[in-house]
């Protein structure tokens, strides 16, 4: 039997049926909250023009108006944003790791580590490179001193060993500033 006639008419009736069960399903797909602004950027309503902006399905009850909408989405994209993060909030050892990773970051894009002391390495993190790429983040907890040093989460300079071409130690002071003592923190 050959069905290459029939594939057309399967799907149109395949179409059909999913659709008169969707529309008729009592059951209502809920939602997950907002994450952040509506979605309908396309529409030509105005961000505060609620009278000509299109309404939204809602899981459980039907048609939410516009002006509603705007105000619910606000407010759940305000309890679901989490809290910024401050250089000081960044626990010390994520802090050391960032600065790893930009290190690792800058060999892989120019063959091997940064050399130097603490500001001439930082120095190239920080745009001072050929391709005046930065890869210091002050975000992810990287900061610099007054002269010019990438400096720990209690403010000390790091140190950093150059191990071989591809590996460097990076070593920071610890809560007690200062360095070769117990409470040091160590990457490599």
């Amino acid at each position: 039997m050959n069905l290459k006639p029939w594939v057309p008419f399967l799907i149109l009736i395949s179409t059909l049926v999913t659709g008169l069960y969707l529309f008729l399903s009592p059951a209502k797909v809920s939602l997950p909250p907002a994450a952040g602004p509506p979605l309908d950027t396309a529409s030509p309503a105005a961000p505060n023009d609620t009278k000509n902006a299109p309404s939204v399905l809602d899981a459980g009850t039907g048609l939410i108006p516009a002006a509603a909408r705007t105000t619910d989405l606000a407010a759940r994209a305000a309890q679901a944003a989490p809290p910024a993060a401050t250089a000081e909030s960044i626990p010390p050892a994520i802090v050391l790791e960032n600065v790893n990773r930009a290190i690792r970051q800058y060999g892989v894009m120019f063959g091997g580590n940064p050399v130097g002391t603490n500001p001439e390495i930082t120095a190239a993190l920080n745009g001072g490179n050929p391709k005046q790429v930065n890869f210091i983040n002050p975000e992810a907890g990287m900061r610099i001193n007054e002269n010019g040093e990438l400096v720990d989460a209690w403010g000390t300079p790091f140190f950093f060993h150059q191990l071989s071409g591809q590996e460097m130690e990076i070593r920071s002071a610890g809560e007690d500033r200062k360095m070769w003592t117990r409470d040091d923190q160590v990457a490599k």
